[in-house]
Formats: C-alpha cells, structure tokens, sequence
C-alpha cells in the first residue's frame, strides 16, 4: 500500500464540495469585478524566484534539473509569472489589466495548521493603475465573497499597511540599515519571542534602543507621530497614500472590514506600496488567510514598460479553517446533495433516460444505477447521496403509463402520468403532484 506524501492532501467529495464553493464564491465576486480568468503554467524557471522574490524562497522550491539541463521550479507563487506574461504582450494589453486564476502550488515547507506543500489560492491582480481604487477593489473583491459564503466583519479583518511607511521609517535610523531585512524581521514579529524580533531588528543594523523604538511607533499606530518623527517625503506620501486607499475602501462599502495595521510587512521583497493581511479576527485561525500588496516595479524589472500592480490571494487552506471556524462551512447534506435519483425497476431503462435527460436540462443535479442494482440497494444509494426526490421508474408503473415520485425527506410517494413528469415545471417534486 502507497502512504500519501506528506503536506499534500486528499479531497474527497464531502471536503471537495466546500472547497468548490469557496472557490466559486472568490471567483464569481472576481467576475463582478470585471476580472478575466487566465491559467499559468505549473513549471518556470527557478532563477526567477530567486531574483523577484529574495532567497528566502529558493529552499522552499521544489527545483530540479529537467531533461534539457534548465534549472526548473514548480510554481511556489503566481505574482512573477503573471509579471512575466503582461511583460510578454507588451502593449497589446489593454490597460488596467484585471486577472484572475485559482491553481495549485508548492514549497517545501514545514507543514503545520494551514499549511502544507502543495496549496491552493485564487490570485486576484490588476496591472496599469497606481490609483487607491485598485487597491481598495482586490479588497472588495475578497469582502464580498467572503461575505457570500456567510461570513461578517466579526470573523475576519484586513490588515492594511504601506510599504513606503514602514521602510522610510526604518530608513530614518541610519543609513547603515538594511530597510528589506528590517522589514522581514517585522514580518516575523507575531511569530517569534520579543527578544528574537529584537536580535533580527539589531542583525538589520539597528541598535537595542533604536529597536525598541520602533517597536514603540509601530505599535502606537499613529500616522502623524510616524510622519513627524520621519520627516521625510517618502514616509508622509505612503501615510496619504494609505489613508486614500482606506477612505475609498469607503466607497466600495468594505472599510468595516479593514484595519490599519503598522506592523504588518509582507516578507517578499517585490512589494513597494501597500501590503494586507487577512487574519481570523477570533485569532483560532494562526495564519493569514490571504496576503497581498502592491509591486509597481516588478513589471520593469522584468523588461517591460513601467507598470504599476497590485494583487491579492486568498489561499484556500486557512479560509476553509475560517469557515469552519465561523460556523459556515457546508456540513453533511449540505456539502453534497443530489436534487433526483431515477431509479430503475426492470427493463425500462429507455424510459429512466429520458426522464433524467429532461431532469438534467433544466440544470438539476441527477443520478441514476449504473451498476444494475436491485430496487432496495438502489434506495439505499440515493439516500447515501441526500436525493431530494426520488422518480421511480419501474415496469409496473410504466404498464399504467405511470412514474412513481418519492420525497426522500417524509417519505410520501405518489403516482404521476409518466407524460406530465417533468412536463413544463422547472423543478417538480412531491407537492407538485399530491
């Protein structure tokens, strides 16, 4: 017997349904949005990690040497590659570009609650726009379809930073700081002990005091005190830029959800603007249930023309935690339901499939024997799949030009014109006929 490899997962149909209606939640709220799907290849070359997304990635990848001697990774992450493409077309995109994708990815990473090496997310992106709108909109995007799915603003937050802000501001204790492992270490925060957050501040070319202090400022959450304390024009434009992305979170009706947070960094070094970070407002959930931010470099330093971008992924591990968590996540005959079972009885199998055909054309989920089963094992089975209703199509019934309905959940039965089922009802069951 095979063991599954570890950190990468088995879905079956119970687990499936959820994960597929969190899926087309994500996505359905993307189309509204105006976002184009697209699909990306699994395989890219490992150099590009390493050289968009800092080192720290290389020994996540699953790397390997391919038959042709290139230096290949399965995909850790989509942002460099949907980079990659807008660079390929070039000007023949129409600008703001809107993409969409939900597919798998790996690292090698170690596997603990919501995280595992192979993971899915829906990557939400827009290319060609700098405005506050675009950030607001891949926050709208992921708000509304967690709201779909039954969430409210007392489960999850957004938490929403500038990269701009947090740099300049480590930027001000001298010209010897590291700024990008300043900002890694802040990242890391919340996951380490204070004096370890400390030591990597201190590794970063702060001093213990200069440390502490920017813990102090982080923590206090004060804009203006943040802008004073800087001076500089970098860190008082990322304080207004901030501030414009969170008023027009206003207008797109999801700033209830968003909360301004210094601390948060994002650790890839390709992000330049604002960052988020969704988190279980509960805090059961340890690991975000998305990240994003803004990389309006990434497009040149690949080749192409300036192009400003911003995106956002909701990985589907930790969100179905939260659901799970907030008490909407689809349980039982709620994840899998079938809306009719034809069962057959004796040689009427011409009959059956004419039923389930109009059954099926009118979009409804329908199941028939296909192993040639008795009457009882056939009952048994669309109970196992939650029938609603059951049509029974049997030789008795056919003689008298009849089909037996069932409701599956009282029991009742009764007998229909087999020419009058389905008829022109949308969507007939028991009360239709009793």
């Amino acid at each position: 017997m095979y063991d599954r490899l570890k950190g990468f997962r088995d879905f079956y149909p119970e687990e499936m349904a959820g994960r597929r209606r969190a899926m087309d939640a994500v996505e359905a709220s993307a189309a509204r949005y105006g976002f184009r799907e697209i699909d990306t290849p699994a395989l890219e070359r490992a150099q590009m990690y390493a050289d968009k997304s800092g080192d720290e990635i290389v020994e996540e990848m699953y790397s390997f040497e391919d038959k042709g001697g290139r230096h290949v990774a399965m995909t850790p992450e989509l942002t460099p590659t949907v980079a990659r493409m807008v660079v390929d077309k070039g000007q023949e995109l129409s600008k703001p570009i809107k993409w969409v994708s939900t597919r798998p990815f790996w690292r090698y990473e170690q596997v603990q609650q919501g995280r595992f090496r192979e993971f899915y997310q829906t990557n939400v992106d827009v290319f060609g726009s700098s405005a506050p709108e675009a950030d607001a909109e891949v926050l709208a995007v992921v708000a509304n379809a967690f709201v779909d799915l039954g969430l409210t603003s007392e489960d999850f937050e957004f938490r929403v930073n500038h990269r701009d802000v947090l740099g300049g501001l480590l930027a001000t204790f001298g010209d010897d700081v590291d700024t990008e492992a300043g900002i890694r270490a802040v990242d890391k925060s919340a996951k380490v002990e204070p004096e370890e957050y400390y030591d990597l501040l201190v590794d970063a070319g702060l001093t213990r005091d200069q440390a502490s202090q920017l813990d102090d400022l982080l923590k206090g959450g004060d804009l203006d005190e943040i802008a004073a304390f800087a001076g500089t024009d970098r860190v008082r434009e990322g304080v207004e830029n901030l501030r414009a992305i969170l008023a027009v979170t206003e207008d797109f009706g999801v700033r209830e959800y968003c909360t301004l947070s210094l601390e948060t960094a994002r650790g890839l070094d390709y992000y330049t603007g604002a960052v988020f970070e969704c988190f279980d407002s509960a805090g059961e959930v340890s690991r975000s249930i998305f990240g994003g931010g803004r990389y309006d470099d990434l497009i040149e330093s690949f080749g192409g023309q300036p192009t400003p971008a911003v995106g956002i992924a909701p990985g589907y591990a930790t969100l179905t935690l939260l659901l799970q968590r907030a008490g909407v996540w689809p349980e039982g005959e709620e994840a899998i339901s079938t809306d009719y079972y034809v069962l057959q009885a004796g040689d009427v199998r011409e009959e059956a499939a004419r039923v389930a055909r109009a059954l099926r054309e009118r979009d409804h989920v329908v199941a028939s024997d296909v192993a040639g089963r008795s009457f009882g094992a056939q009952m048994d089975y669309a109970d196992s799949i939650n029938a609603e209703t059951v049509v029974i199509v049997g030789e008795r019934d056919l003689a008298n030009d009849e089909v037996t309905i069932k409701d599956m959940e009282t029991g009742d039965q009764t007998q229909v014109p087999v020419e009058d089922f389905p008829g022109d009802r949308q969507r007939p069951t028991y009360d239709d006929f009793a």
